[in-house]
């Protein structure tokens, strides 16, 4: 588990394909991995990783064929840079919100402009993913935990102000930017309370009729 507070901008120093799947070298900056052992839990963009080297500068991780074709992780290249964030402790502040590093799919950059000292993000979700999404509920886009200031349909609006563009990759952004997305873990089980034993049938969804059955309209 992890907080969506971004620890340090990291950079890809090496990607090795393997029999479709990848073993990539992150050099992790300022991170302190002073505490962080093998196996340990390093959110790469918002991607829950295991470290299977620690060679000093960073830290190697294997990447599936699965993540790599559902996050945006397959779009990396040696130089990009990316969010770092060290699973939480039971010390740890929790500061964003509870994020699990299981990405839900990839969004894109629309828009972006300038508002007073802060800028203004408008990013689409897959559709699929719009019913998780609440004005003035969480997100995380690429690791970072954010809030939503308005939703229209399967478009949302962020405002980052200056401190999270510097320590984060959101100054990077432009109009077609692919970011990973995750929605807040307590909507997507609620969804399934919701449904209760209609959970296990293959094809259920919340509907606005089991909504009224329900007495929740």
């Amino acid at each position: 588990m992890f907080t969506g507070i971004i620890q340090a901008v990291g950079q890809i120093a090496g990607i090795e394909r393997r029999s479709g799947d990848g073993r990539f070298h992150i050099k992790t900056g300022k991170l302190d991995l002073a505490d962080v052992k093998l196996g340990d839990s390093i959110a790469v963009n918002g991607v829950c990783l295991t470290a299977v080297e620690l060679p000093g500068d960073g830290f190697y991780a294997d990447v599936s064929r699965e993540t790599l074709s559902l996050t945006t992780l397959g779009d990396l290249k040696p130089q990009s840079r990316v969010n770092l964030e060290k699973a939480l402790t039971l010390a740890t502040r929790l500061g964003g919100h509870l994020v699990s590093g299981h990405v839900d799919g990839a969004g894109e950059v629309i828009s972006r402009h300038d508002d007073a000292r802060s800028e203004r993000f408008t990013i689409e979700a897959p559709v699929s993913l719009a019913r998780y999404i609440a004005h003035k509920g969480s997100i995380t886009v690429d690791g970072t935990s954010l809030t939503v200031n308005g939703v229209e349909g399967n478009r949302f609006h962020l405002n980052i102000v200056p401190h999270t563009l510097q320590e984060t990759i959101m100054d990077s952004y432009a109009p077609g930017s692919r970011v990973n997305l995750e929605v807040d873990l307590i909507a997507r089980y609620l969804e399934r309370l919701i449904l209760g034993d209609k959970a296990a049938e293959a094809g259920k969804e919340v509907t606005e009729e089991l909504l009224a059955r329900a007495g929740f309209v």
